[in-house]
């Protein structure tokens, strides 16, 4: 659940808006989610003080033995929700949990069968893709069993989101050479052999299991609701990041800019269903190695593509609700050692692209002892951006481009004859020219803080 004690730290530590929020979506925060405990009263209240700062709370639907209560809570939450006018909105993390539930059946099987599983993706045994649609039922039903509760008690979902990574059908780490072993994989794939093949089969395999089991038994009940997966989104082909579970290994196709390894990525949003979006844009610790720029655009450079990724892949309408963290991400035990962590400043700045670039919503993860530096920074910034709330809902992106030499970093949202600018600087290049390229004209973006409208000359 939620703890008092980080509600009263968030409601205590953010201010509430200067600016209406109007249409735009609200802001999501990990410890945020689970219904406090609170009488029905002292919540409603909360609830309001929230949403006054714009901030929204998720319901936390769980398995096992603690389901029955947790559907009690969720239901109580939804209904002072929906009473009051807020969005209704749920975590359904763990009832995507597991396909590979390390069942016999859910093994790759050798050619003398006998069964193994894939453990280079830490405790979780990863099977074979072929050998878990029989998981498919169990899954869905752990889904319906709050989705017909909602239903019947007459709440209409607006979101819901998950973080269903570990599991299922992925090509990373060893996973192709144990498909090569398995000879129910050799079956279904004739082409094992071509990686790009083989990871196009594996995510869509993965689009629609997830469609199957979480997007169609929602959306089929709320239409309108906003329902994705953390990682999900619009791409253009290539990630620029690395997950805590996966690592680059020299014998699978990559490309480098500088160090970093970048990786063709196979479509698996189009077969999920999903009705939003969900990049990542974390400061993610080997970042940090990848380039040589100053400590800021390391980070900045390598966050913008992600950014400006899925901005540019998004069809025009799919709303893009980013997962972001400031704080160094997944570091090693032993700590920071010479990486340099990205400052307020530039995290700020990160944050403003990102929204110049067509996206809608932020969802801030972090652990629980970073959510007083996190849950601030980001509210504070993303308050800010609703003086435009006018721009970043009917404004149109007209630049994705992310310079590859350091200094001036530039984004613009166009509406009408009308641009909203902002320029960032890194390197020194305060006081450097800079264009913006519009309908073949070049149109000059002095340095300078903040954001500037600047009408286009027709």
């Amino acid at each position: 659940m939620t703890s008092l004690a980080h509600l009263q730290m968030i409601l205590e530590r953010t201010q509430p808006l200067r600016w209406p929020r109007g249409e735009r979506l609200p802001l999501f925060l990990w410890q945020l989610q689970g219904t406090p405990d609170l009488s029905d009263t002292a919540l409603a209240d909360a609830l309001r003080e929230l949403d006054r700062r714009g901030i929204a709370m998720l319901a936390r639907w769980t398995t096992g033995d603690e389901r029955d209560e947790s559907l009690a809570q969720a239901l109580r939450l939804g209904r002072i929700q929906q009473e009051l006018g807020l969005l209704v909105g749920a975590n359904c993390i763990a009832p995507l949990y597991s396909f590979f539930d390390g069942s016999p059946a859910t093994a790759h099987v050798d050619d003398q069968r006998q069964s193994f599983f894939d453990d280079s993706f830490g405790k979780v045994p990863m099977g074979c893709p072929f050998g878990i649609e029989q998981r498919y039922g169990a899954i869905r039903s752990q889904v319906e069993f709050y989705a017909d509760a909602y239903q019947r008690a007459g709440l209409q979902l607006g979101f819901v989101y998950s973080d269903w990574e570990v599991d299922g059908p992925l090509e990373w780490n060893d996973a192709w050479e144990h498909s090569k072993r398995c000879s129910r994989c050799r079956a279904q794939l004739p082409q094992i052999e071509d990686f790009t093949s083989f990871q196009h089969t594996l995510r869509t395999l993965r689009g629609e299991m997830q469609r199957q089991v979480y997007a169609q038994p929602l959306l089929s009940r709320w239409p309108q609701a906003l329902v994705g997966n953390y990682a999900v989104y619009p791409h253009n082909g290539w990630r620029y990041w690395y997950d805590y579970f996966e690592r680059f290994k020299p014998s699978l196709p990559h490309a480098f800019d500088a160090r970093e390894p970048a990786r063709p990525w196979a479509d698996e949003f189009s077969g999920t269903g999903y009705s939003f979006a969900m990049p990542v844009m974390y400061t993610w610790y080997r970042t940090y190695d990848w380039y040589d720029y100053t400590t800021d655009y390391r980070w900045f450079y390598n966050m913008l593509k992600v950014a400006s990724n899925a901005g540019q892949s998004a069809p025009r309408g799919l709303p893009i609700i980013s997962f972001v963290h400031h704080n160094v991400t997944d570091p090693p035990a032993e700590g920071l050692g010479h990486v340099q962590p990205m400052s307020e400043a530039a995290y700020r700045e990160l944050l403003w692209h990102a929204l110049l670039r067509g996206h809608d919503a932020f969802f801030s993860w972090c652990p629980d002892d970073e959510a007083a530096h996190e849950a601030p920074l980001l509210h504070e910034t993303w308050a800010e951006s609703l003086e435009y709330a006018e721009f970043l809902t009917g404004g149109v992106p007209v630049t994705f481009d992310v310079p590859r030499r350091e200094g001036a970093v530039l984004s613009a949202l166009r509406l009408g004859d009308r641009l909203l600018v902002r320029r960032s600087d890194f390197a020194g290049s305060e006081g450097q020219r800079a264009w913006l390229e519009l309908d073949g004209r070049r149109i000059e973006v002095t340095d300078g803080s903040g954001c500037r409208i600047v009408s286009i000359d027709k």
